[in-house]
């Protein structure tokens, strides 16, 4: 079991991409929030330990400018009342050597809901520039619905153009702070 130095860690954003995918008429859009800050607060016992991020909603990417502003519209996650997405664990357990489950609220558009993310850590150590860090990859999955953004399209009858569900995907690397 590879054992977690104990102490604050921030999300390094230059190293960590925050993306997700949806289901699209055949096939899926996949994108990235560009603006976001976490920190990670590690003890030698797992249960004790705790996340916290907010993502900035207005700095979705898909590639496509005016699918970005159209999800920064209320259709969507109506950014101008509503500009963080955050996040705050309410417990982790260890569910392998390698792996854990962070329990925590997630709040998109005001609403706030439980939610776990599945998280491998990846590894611990040093960097070129003196400091410590660590890997982490996380997921989850989410119902859009469930925060209140439903928009859609119908197709053929009883189809709709844009999925429910989210895929989470988190890549990470956090630095030792103390």
């Amino acid at each position: 079991m590879s054992e977690i130095t104990a102490g604050t860690w921030t999300i390094d954003p230059s190293h960590t991409e925050v993306g997700f995918s949806v289901r699209h008429l055949m096939g899926k859009v996949r994108g990235k929030f560009e603006e976001f800050e976490g920190t990670i607060v590690t003890s030698a016992d797992p249960d004790t330990s705790s996340a916290t991020a907010t993502i900035q909603l207005a700095s979705i990417n898909t590639g496509t400018a005016d699918r970005d502003n159209h999800l920064r519209s209320s259709d969507f996650f109506s950014v101008e009342e509503h500009p963080v997405m955050a996040f705050a664990s309410t417990g982790v357990k260890q569910t392998g050597d390698d792996s854990y489950v962070i329990l925590g609220d997630l709040t998109i558009k005001g609403v706030t809901r439980t939610t776990e993310l599945d998280v491998d850590f990846l590894g611990e150590g040093g960097d070129p520039w003196g400091g410590t860090r660590i890997g982490l990859e996380a997921t989850t999955q989410i119902s859009r619905k469930d925060y209140g953004i439903d928009f859609n399209i119908p197709v053929q009858g009883d189809k709709v153009m844009i999925g429910d569900k989210i895929t989470v995907t988190i890549g990470a690397e956090a630095v030792l702070q103390s």
